[in-house]
């Protein structure tokens, strides 16, 4: 016989969610949800019993709808591209506050690249979480900076003739403190990474490797969103101590794990030290 009570058969992620909105407006297969599950999972880890001390940030596309409309908490849902520009200020005007960015590779790496990089080498504290399904998934298909050479999409009919950005290694070479990539095949190293990212001081990023079946997958001749956790599930893991070069990404040849791991001061304490003494 089932002896839980209610409150112990509902999910741990609903404490966190809007529950009149719970209907996804996900397509079928998306990785989204499981990107959504792993956060979750390393704020509930962190003891965190509601989202109150978190602001999070999101652009345009299918993943800066996962923290709005879906969180219950504050958001801002910003024009595409402008997601870390506007988390920038956020953090800026209020330091006390958890500033998390989720948004999607179009948003992040290809429209919003040049704030990337610089909230990176400016160490800016915050989390940034880009879910990197290799197109713009919502807005029709097309490619973006992180579509691998040869690819079919709706705006690379005859394959993409451009070389893809590395955006973990990328990030962790401007200048982040903590840099990680993992995929939807990988849901708990990606939760413990996440959990390490929102305890860092200075800027922190998660790359999450998410599947597109309706968009990306159909136009590359990918498959379902099996065949996607199965290539998810064949790449390797970099070891820690395995030196970071640079490589053309490819199907076959993206490693996974930490990229960057530093201490290095974020931007609001070299702030403080630069202007202390100011009003004296």
């Amino acid at each position: 016989m089932n002896t839980l009570t209610s409150a112990e058969r509902k999910h741990f992620a609903l404490q966190y969610l809007r529950e009149d909105i719970l209907e996804t407006a996900f397509c079928p297969g998306c990785g989204n949800g499981i990107l959504t599950n792993s956060f979750l999972k390393a704020v509930h880890d962190l003891g965190h019993e509601d989202l109150s001390e978190f602001a999070f940030v999101s652009g345009i596309g299918c993943s800066a709808w996962i923290p709005s409309p879906y969180f219950n908490a504050d958001t801002l849902h910003t024009t595409h591209g402008r997601a870390i520009a506007f988390a920038t200020g956020l953090k800026l005007a209020n330091p006390d506050l958890r500033v998390v960015v989720i948004s999607g590779d179009g948003d992040l790496a290809t429209i919003g690249g040049n704030h990337l990089i610089h909230a990176a080498r400016r160490n800016v504290d915050m989390t940034v979480i880009c879910s990197n399904n290799y197109n713009y998934g919502m807005t029709g298909g097309q490619v973006s900076a992180t579509t691998f050479m040869g690819d079919t999409t709706s705006t690379t009919p005859y394959g993409n003739p451009e070389r893809p950005f590395d955006i973990s290694r990328l990030v962790a070479a401007a200048g982040a403190n903590y840099v990680a990539r993992w995929t939807t095949a990988h849901p708990i190293q990606a939760a413990r990474s996440m959990r390490i990212a929102l305890q860092r001081k200075g800027f922190s990023f998660i790359e999450m490797l998410t599947q597109c079946p309706t968009a990306y997958g159909r136009r590359a001749k990918i498959g379902d969103a099996l065949k996607f956790l199965e290539w998810f599930k064949s790449l390797p893991i970099r070891k820690a101590d395995e030196p970071i070069t640079y490589k053309v990404p490819s199907k076959d040849g993206m490693d996974l794990g930490v990229f960057a791991d530093r201490e290095e001061p974020g931007l609001l304490e070299v702030m403080k030290q630069t202007f202390a003494g100011l009003r004296e």
